[in-house]
């Protein structure tokens, strides 16, 4: 394969790629975490919960997908194993199996995570003059601060 040539430095490309492997580790947990709950939500929001969290972690599905590519693009390897999402991920993985309200603001909680996953990617690739990668983050932070505010409007009381 030839070397890259992109106009961004391979310092650069390493330090956008390194916040983007965080936001796919973020990403792909909160994906797994919302198909779990998706599997065993239950009560009198079963039916619009199962349906709404379908939608999300499907949204989430392309999205690491995005996510992964771009780092390629960048010319590194992209993480793909439980134990790398492990150790790079913000968010906590839920090992039991909550109740629909918490996991509505479990959730909730994840997509305001991987906002502020994606503000401390954006900065690394404005520096670095990655117009590929900011508007990818931008789309990714908007994505997830209207699910966040969805999930937030579906537990008010």
């Amino acid at each position: 394969m030839t070397k890259i040539d992109i106009g961004i430095n391979e310092q650069d490309r390493e330090k956008v790629a390194d916040g983007l492997k965080r936001l796919l580790a973020d990403s792909y947990t909160l994906y797994l975490q919302t198909h779990n709950f998706h599997w065993n939500v239950t009560g009198p929001l079963f039916r619009e919960l199962h349906l709404m969290f379908e939608e999300h972690y499907q949204e989430l599905a392309e999205a690491v997908d995005d996510i992964a590519e771009r780092i390629r693009t960048l010319d590194v390897e992209a993480p793909g194993t439980y134990k790398a999402f492990a150790e790079l991920s913000s968010i906590k993985e839920e090992t039991s199996i909550p109740a629909a309200e918490k996991m509505v603001e479990i959730l909730t909680q994840g997509h305001e995570q991987v906002v502020k996953t994606c503000r401390d990617v954006l900065k690394a690739a404005q520096a670095a003059d990655d117009e590929s990668t900011v508007a990818l983050v931008s789309d990714r932070m908007s994505v997830h601060e209207k699910t966040a505010w969805m999930l937030r409007a579906t537990s008010k009381k």
